[in-house]
């Protein structure tokens, strides 16, 4: 895609080369074990990020982990909110909100950040899309196909039981893109994720990677966050400090089946990853 989509602070060239979105957890029981617990740490580790390459910076409150503890509106908004307004004043990178509540996400455009990334593709909270349509920003759909009645519970209990994995994922993900429309979101402003890891067993994980391709039928640019995911835990039996490996490979394959947008951890890493595959894939 060569579309363009502005946004406060960048301007995205789809097609172009690969957009590293970084990730900043501000929960205390990220999966990765490289959360940000305080004001100081967590502007550090931004800038950090962006002089390492990231395009986008991406804050979440609220671990997505299988077994994860769901946290109230009030404490999402207390961990996410000032980190924004701080850091919408120190880098230049655009600033996504990872939440898929409604107040968290209005507080967090007010305070600075211009993308939201909803996990649940406005399965839980279809008012994301008006916010988005309203502040006309970019709004990431994620196919999620974890049980949402466990989501409720802070369970975050997984299900698998689909024969097509890619099938399951588009059909999502096409609902999702109408809801979004309906509510006056232009297109060029929607973003779609297959959800890696969430909902979708190991095997599945691959499959989705190796066809990646076909989600290009829906026509929007397409975000893969496979860093330190279980599927490499699974494949080379390492915790999640130890695969970086198995993200880079997951990551060059994913770009090379169409990822426009990668999510991960370790920025400079990856960064220069995207670097030599984009060489290699789009001829840059």
């Amino acid at each position: 895609m060569n579309n363009t989509n502005g946004c406060e602070k960048t301007e995205f060239q789809w097609g172009n080369r690969t957009y590293v979105m970084g990730i900043l957890n501000v929960s205390p029981d990220s999966f990765s074990g490289d959360s940000a617990i305080d004001i100081g740490s967590a502007v550090a580790q931004a800038c950090r990020f962006e002089e390492e390459g990231a395009d986008i910076l991406d804050i979440g409150g609220e671990s997505t982990r299988p077994g994860f503890s769901s946290v109230t509106v009030e404490e999402e908004i207390r961990r996410v909110v000032p980190v924004i307004a701080l850091l919408s004043k120190r880098i230049s990178i655009p600033i996504s909100v990872d939440t898929s509540k409604y107040e968290v996400a209005r507080q967090a455009l007010a305070a600075g950040a211009v993308i939201l990334n909803d996990q649940w593709g406005l399965k839980t909270e279809p008012r994301l899309a008006e916010l988005a349509a309203m502040n006309n920003v970019p709004l990431i759909l994620m196919s999620n196909q974890r049980d949402i009645g466990g989501y409720d519970a802070g369970i975050g209990r997984d299900t698998a039981n689909y024969p097509d994995v890619m099938a399951e994922v588009i059909t999502c993900l096409r609902k999702s893109i109408a809801m979004a429309e309906q509510a006056g979101i232009k297109r060029e402003n929607i973003i779609i994720d297959p959800g890696i890891g969430f909902g979708k067993t190991w095997q599945q994980d691959i499959e989705i990677i190796r066809r990646l391709r076909e989600l290009q039928v829906l026509g929007q640019p397409i975000l893969v966050g496979t860093s330190r995911k279980s599927l490499i835990k699974m494949v080379l039996n390492l915790p999640a400090n130890q695969r970086i490996e198995g993200t880079a490979a997951t990551i060059a394959v994913s770009i090379a089946n169409g990822a426009d947008i990668v999510r991960v951890h370790d920025v400079k890493q990856m960064a220069r990853v995207c670097k030599m595959t984009d060489a290699i894939v789009r001829g840059i």
